[in-house]
């Protein structure tokens, strides 16, 4: 079992429970920082002194208290923490559950786990703690299972980026069906505009078209 963890939270609510939780696992050294600057300062502290963090904890949202922060969610706090010391474990344990950005966090930034903020979060934390602490398997909290193992994936084509560029640049489904059109691309009229927008906003847990756009973005795709 893990004997040194960090978590950053800056709920103090949410922080007893973990320390509940953490207290049942006999977890000997548990530290709590509320922000993410000074979590990374405190892994350097503690890699120089020669005790290591063997896990993280962390949110991905963060409160705005007007503390001058340089890193202000816990996705960029990951992010730094995988260029300096890419063999730390982290498990996010977070309210958020969209599925690009869960899985932006286990592909790319190589987390080892997701724990959902719901009514067995705190259970699910356990399980996942013990789960990282003795194997190299991936936890994901149950009801997030789809977000990484989704149950039927499409492929996203030369006419879906198009149809999105367009969208970014504010153009309605009818001007975007005349330039399909002047373009010779198809399909090109409006229902099947409509029909693809419905399938992509669907994959990417879009709310709304400007939201598809935003993910779109936030890939690389446009």
């Amino acid at each position: 079992m893990l004997e040194k963890i960090l978590v950053v939270e800056d709920f103090d609510v949410i922080n007893s429970g973990i320390k509940i939780a953490l207290d049942e696992l006999n977890i000997k050294q548990v530290d709590f920082i509320s922000y993410c600057d000074e979590a990374l300062l405190k892994i350097k502290k503690a890699n120089l002194d020669g005790k290591p963090y063997q896990l993280v904890i962390s949110d991905l949202s963060f409160k705005n208290d007007g503390t001058p922060q340089e890193l202000n969610s816990g996705d960029e706090l990951i992010e730094k923490i995988r260029e300096e010391f890419p063999d730390l474990k982290i498990i996010v344990f977070s309210v958020e559950d969209k599925s690009y950005r869960i899985q932006n966090l286990y592909k790319n930034l190589k987390i080892q786990g997701y724990v959902w903020k719901s009514r067995n979060g705190l259970k699910e934390l356990k399980n996942a703690i013990k789960i990282v602490s003795s194997s190299d398997q991936f936890y994901i909290s149950p009801d997030l299972n789809v977000a990484i193992h989704p149950k039927k994936t499409i492929e996203i084509t030369d006419f879906d980026i198009f149809i999105i560029d367009a969208l970014s640049k504010g153009l309605v489904q009818e001007a975007i069906s005349k330039n399909l059109k002047e373009k010779g691309m198809s399909p090109s009229s409006i229902s099947a505009i409509e029909k693809r927008l419905k399938i992509l906003k669907e994959h990417f847990n879009a709310n709304n078209p400007a939201h598809l756009v935003a993910i779109a973005k936030d890939f690389g795709l446009i």
